[in-house]
């Protein structure tokens, strides 16, 4: 087997003298990330940290066209949960009730989910205030983002396979971002209520 560095890589590769065994010993390591360690000058050890992508904590990217392992985090899959009492069919359809003044249609796009829910609401701007029981919330406000956070609270906490997906993603960072950020909610906030989320989970888990 001949060697060389090249890049910034130690590239191995066979000759007539190849080491069949040893190369299919590594290619098991394909994809993954290694930490190469060098001992008395003698002895090279590679450590195997995992997937390059889990092991240099790359971020995901959660949208409805994400990994299937990751997409029921995704605000516009269906995942039912209750919430002050409400049946929502996703946060994507709680999100675009709120944008409603008539309870009637409020639970009407409440029942909804994916492209259907986003398309639900006004086309129009959203006014400046909405009602939430009782309570006047400003639009693209902390409050309004607090009740993002509720839904999706909710939301996990109600269904197994969105709590399944959002601990799958380990401790990586979570990022939105879509063509058209929101306006009332942009990527960054969206992504920072999921990771507050599975932190909360992950802990109780842990005891």
């Amino acid at each position: 087997m001949k060697a060389k560095v090249r890049n910034g890589q130690l590239i191995l590769f066979d000759d007539a003298s190849a080491d069949a065994a040893l190369l299919s010993l590594l290619g098991g390591f394909d994809g993954h990330a290694l930490h190469v360690q060098v001992r008395s000058g003698v002895c090279v050890v590679l450590e195997d940290l995992g997937p390059c992508a889990e092991a240099c904590r790359e971020p995901i990217n959660i949208t409805l066209g994400a990994d299937r392992r990751y997409v029921a985090i995704s605000n516009l899959y269906p995942t039912p949960f209750i919430l002050d009492g409400e049946p929502y069919a996703s946060v994507e359809g709680f999100w675009q009730s709120l944008k409603c003044t008539a309870l009637s249609r409020r639970r009407e796009i409440a029942a909804m989910s994916g492209s259907q829910a986003k398309r639900s609401a006004s086309k129009g701007a959203q006014a400046a205030t909405f009602d939430y029981l009782g309570q006047t919330i400003r639009t693209g406000t902390h409050d309004h983002w607090a009740l993002m956070e509720s839904a999706c609270i909710a939301k996990f906490a109600q269904d197994a396979r969105a709590r399944r997906a959002l601990l799958a993603t380990g401790d990586r960072p979570l990022t939105h971002e879509v063509r058209g950020d929101s306006k009332t909610i942009p990527g960054v906030i969206m992504a920072a209520i999921w990771m507050r989320i599975r932190k909360r989970i992950s802990a109780e888990l842990a005891g």
